[in-house]
């Protein structure tokens, strides 16, 4: 079982940045790819970013691609995401997940979900 707590949303101004925190509970963490997703009002839950457990490898969606960057310590088994230029579309709550699964790396099969955090980005 892994527990998942996001921190770090808010209210920012477009064109600023925020970094989002992830952390888990457990001590298997490495074992785990993680994810960021986001929900915006009225829309689906969208796939961000992902990160291998072990070795870095990261995926973005299109929309972030060279403004966000996926990182993680496992020492302290927290996953973070910067999210830099920020838009006005990027409001949304922003969820972490974790799986050991194939998939991850699309945001498929995510076997842990965090309760989210909001981030407002104001024009």
């Amino acid at each position: 079982q892994v527990q998942l707590v996001e921190s770090g949303g808010g209210l920012v101004q477009a064109g600023g940045s925020l970094r989002l925190s992830c952390a888990a509970s457990g001590r298997t963490f490495s074992s785990y790819a993680m994810d960021w997703f986001r929900q915006a009002p009225g829309k689906g839950r969208e796939f961000v970013a992902a990160i291998s457990g072990v070795g870095g490898r990261t995926y973005y969606a299109d929309s972030v691609k060279g403004r966000f960057a996926i990182s993680r310590d496992n020492a302290k088994n927290t996953v973070y995401l910067q999210m830099n230029s920020l838009k006005p579309e990027d409001t949304a709550v922003y969820y972490c997940a974790a799986s050991d699964k194939s998939g991850w790396s699309r945001g498929d099969n995510m076997d842990y979900w965090g309760k989210g955090t909001l981030v407002t980005v104001s024009s």
